[in-house]
């Protein structure tokens, strides 16, 4: 099988465990069979982004960046990193939140790369955000009596960081389920520090859309909500805060089903993996995806 797969994410040099949800689904996929190989890249970790066309054999290569948005990191150093000749965003006809994918050269190994847009904004993200909210209530059927708070770092310098919050928000809205959704953003309003104030139902689910857990996701933002004084003492699940549950899910990239994201992101670009999705959909408890929204 002259075909791999071959996942880029951050990374972090102060902490350990920001690598982990990309092990964690590359396993997964792997296991499916569905690549003859499946590669794990980092920008602050080994094995480095430079450095991944190198050790992957076949001549045909889906590259899909494990990010929340469509930016600086997707738009210009992936693709400088891998050396993908003629690439320009424009090829993937983009609003900020519609990446679709782009046929390249790798102009050191001479590979194909398919290069697609990045996990965080594509629509199986929604099933991803619900599951989810599934997973901390323990719930199959969360939504009556909930609201959904669906939150992003958010930051003037790109303003796609919270197109993508406000998306996912819209679709999961539009399917009715939950009583009220709402997007907040740590730097910009509304912000997740006044959550409370933006729902009206007893109880609320918090879900970060952020790639890995770490200093944002377990320090800030459960210390910005009330959660605790001091996220070294930890809280419960749910949490009451000025009178609501506060259910916090900590980052939506640790989910199992993320794993799905990244092959419907290769699926999108032409590889076979349609029983690779059902699959992992099997396996990580995910639903179909929603018709109609």
């Amino acid at each position: 099988m002259d075909e791999a797969l071959v996942i880029a994410a951050h990374g972090s040099h102060l902490n350990a465990e920001s690598s982990t949800p990309t092990y964690d689904h590359a396993d997964t996929i792997r296991a499916t069979g569905a690549f003859g190989e499946v590669r794990e890249s980092f920008w602050k970790e080994e094995p480095s982004f430079r450095e991944a066309l190198r050790t992957v054999d076949a001549e045909e290569v889906y590259l899909v960046p494990l990010f929340i948005s469509e930016g600086y990191f997707t738009e210009q150093v992936i693709p400088r990193e891998f050396r993908l000749e003629d690439w320009d965003p424009e090829l993937w006809d983009s609003d900020g939140t519609s990446a679709t994918n782009a046929t390249l050269a790798a102009e050191d190994t001479g590979q194909t790369v398919h290069y697609c847009g990045p996990v965080g904004t594509h629509d199986s993200m929604s099933d991803v955000i619900v599951q989810r909210a599934e997973s901390v209530t323990g719930d199959p059927d969360v939504g009556e009596g909930f609201g959904l708070a669906v939150v992003g770092h958010g930051t003037e310098r790109n303003e796609n960081s919270a197109k993508a919050i406000q998306y996912h928000a819209d679709r999961i809205r539009e399917r009715d389920r939950f009583d009220e959704v709402q997007s907040l953003f740590m730097d910009e309003d509304p912000e997740v520090d006044d959550v409370a104030d933006y729902f009206e139902s007893d109880d609320i689910v918090v879900v970060p859309l952020f790639i890995a857990d770490g200093f944002h996701t377990q320090e800030d933002i459960p210390e910005d909500m009330g959660l605790t004084d001091d996220y070294r003492t930890g809280y419960d699940v749910p949490t009451t805060v000025e009178g609501h549950d506060i259910w916090y899910a900590g980052a939506v990239g640790t989910e199992p089903l993320m794993a799905d994201v990244v092959l419907e992101r290769a699926a999108d670009a032409g590889a076979d993996v349609r029983s690779a999705i059902e699959q992992v959909r099997e396996e990580t408890g995910g639903a179909k995806p929603a018709t109609g929204d």
